[in-house]
C-alpha cells in the first residue's frame, strides 16, 4: 500500500514541527521550570547546556531554520545523552534505562541532517526566495 501523493512530505515536515516542539519542552523544562520540573540553571554543568540546546534547538527545528546543521548538533546531544546517562552494563537497554526518548531523539535527528527540513519550513522559504532571486 503506497501513501497518496504528497504525503511524504506532509509526513517528513510534521515529524520535524512535532519532534521540535517535544525537544522544544525538554529545554524549557530544564531551564524554566516549566511543565512540571525545577529549573536547573543556564549555568549549571551540564543539564543547563543541555537545556540551552534543547530549548533553542528545538525552535529551530519547529521552524525549519538551519535544519541540517541544528539537527546534526542535537543528534550529538542525544548519543551524548544516552551514553552517558542512561546507558549501563547493568542495565543496556533503553527502554530498561529510560534511555528511549534521547535513542529516538537522536535517529529522528540523524534523519532530519539527512533529508533537511523539507516543506512548511524557513529554509524551503528562504531557497524558493533566493532561487527566484538568481532568476
Amino acid at each position: 500500500m503506497t501513501a497518496p501523493a504528497g504525503m511524504k512530505e506532509v509526513a517528513h515536515a510534521l515529524l520535524r514541527i512535532v519532534s521540535g516542539l517535544m525537544f522544544w519542552q525538554h529545554g524549557a523544562q530544564k531551564l524554566f521550570g516549566w511543565l512540571g520540573r525545577d529549573a536547573v540553571g543556564w549555568f549549571d554543568w551540564p543539564m543547563g547546556f543541555a537545556g540551552i540546546l534543547e530549548f533553542f534547538g528545538g525552535i529551530l527545528i519547529l521552524c525549519g531554520y538551519k535544519t541540517r546543521t541544528v539537527a546534526f548538533i542535537l543528534a550529538g546531544q542525544m548519543a551524548v545523552a544516552f551514553w552517558w546517562r542512561h546507558f549501563s552494563l547493568d542495565n543496556f537497554m533503553p527502554i530498561m534505562n529510560r534511555g528511549e526518548t534521547a535513542v529516538l531523539f537522536c535517529f529522528i535527528f540523524l534523519y532530519l541532517w539527512t533529508t533537511g527540513s523539507g516543506k512548511w519550513s524557513v529554509d524551503e522559504c528562504l531557497a524558493r526566495r533566493n532561487g527566484a532571486a538568481g532568476k
